[in-house]
């Protein structure tokens, strides 16, 4: 059988292993995640699909080749080809922008980014462990992952907590995530984030945790600084509104 990796999590191995190396097949890499192109909201997602070379004949057309007088073309006589995807060019600004980041930081610049990922993570491991549950205590790489127990005896879940925290001038983290645990706070600092502020967001988490304590209808109905507090999530996905009408 083949073994694929789901290359969403690079950012805690870039420049340390080399997939390939153990038995890593293929696998697609979030350029979001690990090489710096926005994500979701913030713009469109992108990933590049790599796999060993005795995969390479069946990679979908077309493929990319170098002429020989040094010119790039496409290439479609490939016998062995899945065929032709649904958008093959992708996002292609997103490739350029990685490969700027790629080829900027280099080899040592990217390692470096790597070991930056996991120590801010640890950081904010021991600067909220205790205050927050801490479901599995194994080593944490560049996430590290918190569940809503302790505030849930007071009846604050962890979108309360992600919401309250937009009061604070952060974007929340990823909520309900991974599934493994009950009321997940999935906290990904990254590389780029600087002691100065992974101390405020430290402050700010233990804030809210003393908020729950003391007045949870607080941390219940936030966000309060913002122009429109709770929206109707399940509307909004059921029946979103994609475009702007003016009003009649």
């Amino acid at each position: 059988g083949l073994l694929y990796m789901d290359g969403a999590n690079m950012n805690a191995l870039v420049g340390k292993v080399r997939p390939g190396d153990f038995g890593v097949d293929l696998m697609h890499l979030n350029l979001h995640k690990t090489f710096s192109t926005p994500h979701g909201g913030g713009g469109p997602g992108s990933g590049p699909v790599a796999v060993k070379q005795f995969l390479e004949p069946f990679l979908p057309t077309p493929v990319v080749v170098a002429k020989s007088d040094g010119t790039l073309a496409f290439d479609y006589s490939r016998p062995q080809s899945v065929g032709r995807v649904r958008a093959f060019h992708g996002n292609f600004g997103m490739f350029v922008r990685a490969l700027a980041y790629i080829l900027a930081n280099g080899p040592d610049g990217l390692r470096e980014t790597t070991e930056d990922a996991v120590l801010n993570a640890n950081y904010i491991r021991q600067g909220i462990e205790g205050t927050y549950d801490l479901p599995y205590l194994t080593p944490t790489m560049h996430e590290v992952v918190f569940s809503d127990r302790i505030q849930a005896k007071k009846g604050v879940k962890t979108m309360d907590i992600a919401k309250r925290l937009i009061d604070y001038g952060f974007h929340p983290y990823t909520t309900a995530f991974p599934l493994i645990v009950p009321g997940a706070l999935m906290i990904e600092p990254t590389e780029s984030e600087s002691k100065e502020e992974l101390d405020l967001f430290i402050e700010a988490m233990k804030s809210i945790a003393a908020e729950v304590e003391e007045d949870a209808e607080t941390v219940l109905s936030a966000p309060h600084s913002t122009r429109v507090s709770r929206l109707d999530e399940t509307a909004a996905a059921r029946k979103p509104v994609l475009r702007w009408k003016p009003s009649l």
